[in-house]
């Protein structure tokens, strides 16, 4: 007899924590290695009568999707807090999907529960089990025009509400194949449960999900955000502020947040949003609560369509410090790129040692060579030499030897700052060329030389507090992105100059405290120093 067989409901147990405690027994029952394969962390009891809550209905008769349900305990979340609230309602049709054959009958219990539970509360209740990929099944929703002889018509909902699966999906998968049109790179399979559902609502539909937040910025996402803010209105956000406490039976190390979104004939720009955080998931009763029109936070006329998420007063005034900047890089004839050398296709050139000198090396730049404001080379570790060949055939694997700002592409999820910027200067090496590796941004200015304020400077405004809060408003993961500081507004050119300067004359004292200082004193009396 399989563990869940064993479990019957306790008198009077409300649906949420039956399908809690069959999630548990389900938990033991199989490997992590199975739930993290199919990308499956089963909800935490008061995140799932969180989301419940956020629904709101007077229909007597209502239509639910949940499109990965697990153990169907966001379902039991939904319709409990519906059931409680709206006293006119009579039915529920309820369509769940999950394609785990291991959790299938766990599902099946929960279900049953669930149906003899409101059949005490004379509400009549429908459930359909639906063992299909959902992306698959409802991939239609991806073409811009359905053909007449198509005869497949997309059901809608009154409710969609997920825990949807998190991992990313190889080009060659047939769910990422079906929905090239919404890819700008890699997908991650829960935002095409977030794109699909959003297509899937009726009018007035209201949509709630819980997601990483890697969406909310970044090229790879991009495609999926337009397609996804076209198709609803934000209601609600809520963040929580600690990556640790959301799936933590799951040993779930993720910046999640919840999303509540519904559709409407219109976008409306100006429709209130409100942005609910809490520590965890013990003050979830209880969160604070900031609320904002949807254009502060989403402007959906920008080419990037990046969400910024703010939680307090200091993130608002950050958000509108940065509004008020017209500068950019591009602006100021400035580029950022990522390193070209690719280390496991240039092993041939790249070497440990200076140790022959009939051939010509140059410095190769690592990430773990990047610090903030100085450079630490060479820095010798396994496999990661640092030095690469200069011949014909490598030459396209280098770059002039001047001036950048390198950044970091990656921090640890645990680093204080998710910007870390060294200058780095052209006559500190005595070189033609130089190398920069993959894991590394460098910005540089394609005609010319950047100037030694110019460098200094960028470096640190990009290390400062006030960058890195700015930055992690919309960045929820630990990327970053040449993209999303190629489109971050920058305080007018002659600002970072005088920064620049400023920290020359201190005769390389960066630390920390002087570069935040420094960037804030300057940068927010920004009107009375440029007049």
């Amino acid at each position: 007899m399989k563990s869940f067989e064993k479990i019957l409901p306790i008198d009077n147990e409300l649906p949420v924590d039956y399908a809690d405690r069959i999630g548990l027994s389900y938990s033991v029952y199989v490997s992590q290695y199975h739930k993290k394969n199919k990308g499956q962390f089963l909800t935490p009891s008061p995140i799932a009568r969180f989301m419940g809550k956020l629904a709101e209905s007077n229909k007597n008769q209502i239509s639910i999707l949940d499109p990965g349900c697990g153990t169907a305990i966001l379902s039991c979340a939904i319709i409990e807090h519906l059931a409680s609230s709206n006293f006119g309602l009579e039915t529920i049709n309820l369509d769940a999907y999950e394609i785990d054959n291991e959790i299938f009958p766990f599902t099946t219990n929960v279900l049953n529960y669930l149906k003899d539970w409101l059949s005490n509360k004379n509400i009549s209740f429908n459930y359909n089990l639906i063992q299909e990929d959902f992306i698959l099944k409802n991939a239609d929703v991806f073409k811009s025009e359905i053909s007449l002889f198509n005869n497949h018509t997309t059901i809608e909902y009154d409710f969609v509400i997920s825990n949807p699966p998190y991992f990313k999906l190889n080009k060659e998968d047939k769910r990422a194949k079906a929905a090239e049109s919404i890819s700008s790179g890699q997908s991650n399979i829960y935002a095409l449960f977030m794109a699909v559902s959003s297509k899937m609502l009726s009018h007035n539909g209201q949509l709630i999900f819980i997601t990483p937040r890697s969406y909310a910025s970044g090229r790879y996402f991009k495609s999926f955000r337009e397609f996804f803010f076209s198709n609803v209105s934000l209601n609600q956000i809520h963040l929580f502020d600690s990556r640790k406490d959301t799936f933590n039976r799951d040993n779930v190390l993720q910046e999640t947040l919840i999303l509540k979104a519904s559709k409407s004939n219109c976008i409306k720009p100006d429709a209130i949003v409100a942005i609910t955080s809490t520590k965890g998931i013990s003050d979830l009763s209880s969160p604070r609560v900031k609320t904002y029109p949807q254009n502060q936070i989403l402007n959906l006329k920008s080419k990037e369509k990046i969400l910024h998420i703010p939680i307090n007063d200091e993130e608002e005034e950050i958000i509108d410090l940065f509004r008020g900047w017209t500068g950019s890089l591009n602006k100021y004839n400035i580029q950022i790129s990522t390193g070209p050398v690719v280390a496991f296709r240039a092993t041939e050139y790249i070497q440990e040692l200076f140790v022959n000198e009939t051939v010509s090396l140059a410095p190769l730049i690592w990430l773990h060579n990047v610090f903030k404001m100085h450079i630490d080379w060479p820095v010798h570790k396994p496999n990661k030499g640092q030095y690469i060949q200069i011949c014909s055939d490598s030459l396209s694997l280098l770059l002039p030897n001047k001036n950048y700002v390198l950044l970091r592409r990656f921090s640890a999820k645990d680093d204080k700052s998710r910007l870390i910027a060294s200058p780095y200067f052209a006559k500190l090496q005595d070189a033609e060329f130089v190398g920069i590796e993959n894991k590394v941004n460098y910005i540089y200015r394609p005609k010319g030389e950047l100037q030694r304020n110019e460098v200094i400077g960028l470096a640190a405004i990009f290390n400062s507090k006030l960058f890195d809060n700015y930055f992690r408003i919309f960045n929820g993961n630990v990327n970053v992105s040449a993209t999303e500081l190629r489109e971050m507004p920058l305080p007018p050119l002659e600002l970072i100059k005088q920064i620049g300067d400023q920290l020359i004359l201190y005769n390389a004292d960066f630390s920390q405290e002087l570069i935040d200082n420094l960037v804030t004193h300057t940068l927010t009396n920004i009107n009375e120093l440029v007049l």
